[in-house]
This record gives C-alpha cells, structure tokens and sequence, in this order.
C-alpha cells in the first residue's frame, strides 16, 4: 500500500509541475493573441483534468450528455474533485473564493483555467451577478456549487437562489448536475472535502484509497430560465439533484417565502 500511495504521489505531483508550466506559458501569451489563447486554454485545462483523474484512484461514470451551448451547470458540492471531474467533461468556468487565487500551486493553476475569483460578501452583489451575466454573454458556460459549501455526500443542501440570478438576465438554460462518489457501492469516505479538511492531507488520504472510487454524474433534464424565477430555478435544480441522488428532498418542505430569506 505504502509503495502505491508513494508511486501515484510522485506521478500526480510531476502533472502537477506540468500543469504549472502550462499555467506559464498560456500567461506569456496572454497579451499576443488572447482570444485564440481562451480556447486554446480550454482545451489543455480539460485534458490536463481528464489526465490527473486517471492518475487518481477515479473512475467517472456519467448518466447523460453535457449539454452544446451556453448554460448554467448547478450542482451539489462533495470536495474539491468536483471541479476536476466536472471540467474534465466540457469547457465550463467555475467560481472560487478569492482568497483561493493566493494559494500556492492551486490558486495558479485555477487563474490558468479562467476561473472567476469573488470576494467575500460578493456573493449578493449586483457587481457578481454583472460578472457572471457578462461571462455568460459571452458564451463562457459557468459552474456554480449552489449549497455554498461541501457536504459528505450524505445530503443535499438549499440551493441558494440569489446566484441563479444571472440565468434570468441573460435567459440561459439552466443544467442541474448530480455528483455521487462510492467505495464498494457505499457513500465514499476519501472524496469528500469537508470541515477543517487540508488540501495536501486530503490528497495524500486519498492517494492511500485501496480500490477505485466510483464517480457518478448525472447530466438532469434542462431547465427553461425565460418566464422563471430564481427561486423556483433553485428548487427545481435542488429537487433533480437530490432526486438523482436518492437523497431527501427539502426543498419541497420550504415555501417561497424560505426561499426568499436564503437568497
């Protein structure tokens, strides 16, 4: 087990250093020619991810197609895997705290990949939904964790409505995504990313897994955002997704008027 851990260790750290080098060079380019380099940057951020998934102890199984176009993906949230499995399935951009963009090695690695930084107390703002609408116009496809923090993937919690606003200004279609992580067809122990959890002993705890983790995801019918409201979206993306998962589902217990007071 020690050899294992050790082996997939040195591999998924020199990915690492590659994926830093790549970082440089898409940042030397940047000025000379920046829209060939975005799509350009899409490309190698997916199979940089799709490369570090099979360097992991992972293995995704998806239910449905990422959808063509410009949407907005809502999921639930289990760790920081999330990110890596998810982009790893179409060009789409996620959202961060800002403070991740001054972490060592994964704060340049998700400036890289074009991911939108916010600060705290943003999230509210008219200033981030102005963010998220623009990137969105522009065809950028967006990730949001709508519960706002990760879970052991033994619930799903409110998805907060106030950062589904940006789909009913610019009338994008919203993509409920379910993620599920099992061990021996039970709820994972290594995957999740929650607590006062630490990214470097999360890793190694998980370079230490004896089998493969199965990752499901699950691409839900869309949702129309013309002639909605961002409550109602929040629902009925929290609702598929707990549905999929074979959770409970508490966003048939909460009113409008719930809703309201968590967005």
């Amino acid at each position: 087990m020690g050899v294992k851990r050790s082996w997939r260790a040195l591999c998924v750290a020199g990915w690492i250093l590659t994926g830093l080098l790549l970082a440089t060079w898409t940042a030397l380019l940047q000025p000379f020619n920046p829209r060939w380099l975005a799509a350009h940057r899409q490309r190698l951020t997916r199979h940089w991810m799709r490369t570090l998934i099979r360097l992991l102890p992972l293995r995704i199984r998806c239910h449905g197609t990422a959808p063509n176009g410009t949407t907005l993906w809502v999921s639930n949230h289990v760790s920081w895997l999330d990110i890596v499995v998810l982009g790893a399935q179409a060009p789409v951009h996620f959202l961060s705290k800002a403070e991740v963009r001054h972490w060592p090695v994964i704060g340049w690695l998700a400036a890289a990949a074009g991911t939108l930084f916010i600060r705290r107390g943003q999230g509210s703002g008219a200033q981030l939904q102005e963010q998220l609408s623009h990137a969105l116009n522009q065809g950028r496809s967006l990730v949001l964790f709508a519960e706002g923090t990760t879970t052991a993937g033994d619930q799903v919690r409110t998805f907060h409505a106030r950062m589904l606003a940006c789909a009913l200004t610019t009338g994008t279609p919203v993509q409920p995504v379910a993620i599920a992580y099992r061990y021996n067809g039970q709820r994972d122990q290594y995957a999740p990313f929650i607590g006062d959890d630490e990214f470097t002993r999360h890793l190694w705890r998980l370079l230490g897994c004896p089998g493969v983790i199965e990752v499901e995801v699950y691409f839900l019918p869309l949702l129309d955002s013309q002639g909605n409201e961002r409550n109602q979206l929040a629902r009925q993306a929290q609702s598929a997704v707990a549905q999929a998962l074979g959770l409970p589902d508490s966003s048939a217990r909460k009113s409008g008027s719930d809703f309201k007071a968590a967005a």
